[in-house]
């Protein structure tokens, strides 16, 4: 009698087990990837092409949708804002996430209310000018702009490393210029219109353009030079040892998304790395990867230190 009511529990915990459904593999509708900047920008461009491949892979759209405005925290505050549900993602930037929590008084915090992915590059950030400006190389430029009044430079927007790049520089000479601030790659623009004297820009963004000859690279923001401009300094060997200020780009999603969606993108974007590295560096970034707890510590040592530069710079919101 125990024997035949084990065998008929058990066959009713079978019946009821096969008529709970499945649950459904992610994504299994479009994902939506916000960029916070205009189109045309690195962050726009490393997000189209890493969400090409994560199309590829897991079979659903990857649909960039571009929300630019206020150094980024628009798109960003949209993403904090969206269901955890892994269907809204965006790929972010030094400034939104490390920069502007400094610079201004935010209604969230993107070191807790983003969950972060992977980060996909980082991404060297290029002194250019516009061939008519009077300077050929680094050494010249150093001199224009100590005697030079009147000087302007362009940003991808107000606490970006566009910006504060240009900023520690005419700390570091003591000289002054003035910054105009855009959403994205509308500053390029203006640039090349003549409109602007020198900007901080990324390198993917203006590759095309100094292969050209529209624009004349002067320098890295990098310690190090970059492989595909070989010819041009880094900042730091011009007696600045301690400048550094790169850019990068990564993953990230709204807090309490579930820990199986993270790691399937994750798994994603690291298996799409190997695939889009050549074509990166030739651009200009460097393909990193790694786990999503890499890429948290990476963010918070990049708020650190990105505090400090903001402190000095006397924008602290207050």
């Amino acid at each position: 009698m125990k024997t035949r009511y084990i065998s008929i529990l058990a066959a009713g915990m079978l019946t009821l087990t096969c008529a709970l459904p499945a649950q459904a593999a992610y994504p299994e509708r479009p994902v939506k990837v916000v960029v916070a900047f205009t189109a045309g920008g690195t962050t726009d461009k490393l997000t189209r092409s890493t969400s090409e491949e994560l199309a590829q892979q897991l079979k659903q759209p990857f649909i960039v949708e571009n929300r630019p405005g206020a150094g980024g925290n628009i798109g960003t505050e949209y993403v904090v804002r969206a269901d955890p549900d892994g269907y809204t993602l965006i790929v972010d930037s030094v400034g939104p996430i490390a920069v502007n929590p400094s610079l201004n008084k935010l209604s969230y915090d993107p070191l807790t209310d983003l969950a972060p992915i992977i980060q996909i590059a980082t991404v060297p950030n290029v002194l250019v000018v516009p061939p008519e400006l009077p300077v050929k190389n680094f050494d010249d430029f150093l001199k224009y702009a100590k005697t030079k009044k009147g000087l302007n430079y362009g940003s991808t927007g107000v606490g970006t490393s566009s910006h504060l790049s240009s900023y520690l520089l005419m700390q570091h000479l003591g000289a002054d210029a003035t910054h105009v601030p855009y959403k994205g790659a509308d500053a390029v623009t203006d640039l090349l219109a003549g409109r602007l004297d020198f900007m901080f820009a990324t390198a993917p963004s203006v590759m095309g353009l100094i292969r050209t000859g529209k624009l004349r690279p002067l320098a890295v923001s990098t310690k190090e030079r970059l492989a595909s401009l070989p010819d041009v300094p880094a900042v730091a060997e011009k007696g600045f040892a301690d400048f550094d200020a790169g850019s990068w780009f990564g993953f990230f999603a709204p807090k309490n998304t579930p820990q199986a969606v993270i790691d399937t993108i994750n798994k994603g974007v690291n298996e799409a790395l190997p695939k889009l590295k050549a074509a990166m560096l030739q651009e200009g970034a460097i393909a990193v990867g790694g786990t999503p707890k890499d890429f948290d510590d990476f963010t918070h040592l990049e708020h650190k230190k990105w505090k400090k530069i903001v402190e000095q710079s006397g924008a602290a919101a207050k």
